[in-house]
């Protein structure tokens, strides 16, 4: 994990999507440095204060709000926990996709370059697409390409064609409105929530026709507690 990489390609996220206001990157940024002190780990347990704390968020309301909005457009998995004792959970997703600002030299009328030049990166990645007819990243070229990196990450071939189909058939927009920031990321979040909604299956149900009073053993009631 790169954080460098990452941070530079999650603000240059942040810095195309409009929907994003000042806390949603402050909050964003505080579970960021939580990730940091858990060294990356693929997943981790957020205590709201903690976090609230870090952000410098003084409601509640604007903290759940914001994290379900970020856990919406996939910027990272929110599984809100019902135990006190065990706090929600936190899966962030890899942004790491870019170096950061591209400088070049400036010439000036003489020709000789004696400055620098920086050029915003948005500009400069835009630029390479068009040079290398590349792909924008909010959906992929077919469903060979999702099977490809279901593959690369060891996911079940049967989500891949699930999750293409899925989103085809809505136009490839979350919630069939809101356009997609990058489709791997969603990926990532769909298979989460395949293997959380597997884990709730293997959780067997207790019975409503166990009677819980029976045992099996004679008691003596004669005996004192």
């Amino acid at each position: 994990m790169n954080y460098i990489k990452h941070l530079n390609g999650v603000f240059l996220q942040f810095s195309k999507d409009n929907r994003l206001n000042p806390t949603h990157i402050s909050l964003y940024v505080g579970l960021f440095q939580l990730w940091n002190s858990y060294h990356f780990r693929d997943s981790f347990h957020i205590n709201r204060e903690e976090v609230m704390a870090y952000a410098k968020i003084g409601s509640k309301s604007t903290y759940h709000r914001c994290l379900k909005e970020l856990h919406h457009w996939n910027y990272l998995y929110y599984r809100p926990s019902h135990n006190p004792f065990q706090g929600s959970t936190i899966k962030m997703f890899n942004f790491g996709t870019t170096d950061g600002q591209v400088v070049y030299p400036h010439q000036t009328k003489s020709g000789t370059s004696n400055g620098q030049v920086v050029v915003p990166i948005n500009k400069h990645i835009e630029t390479i697409k068009n040079k290398t007819n590349g792909v924008k990243r909010d959906r992929p070229q077919n469903e060979k390409e999702v099977v490809a990196f279901f593959n690369n990450k060891n996911w079940p071939m049967a989500e891949a064609k699930k999750f293409y189909c899925h989103y085809k058939s809505i136009g490839w927009k979350v919630g069939g409105t809101a356009e997609i920031v990058d489709w791997h990321a969603l990926a990532q979040k769909w298979i989460f929530k395949s293997m959380e909604i597997k884990e709730e299956k293997t959780v067997v149900p207790v019975s409503q026709n166990t009677d819980n009073l029976k045992s099996s053993s004679m008691k003596n009631f004669n005996q004192p507690l």
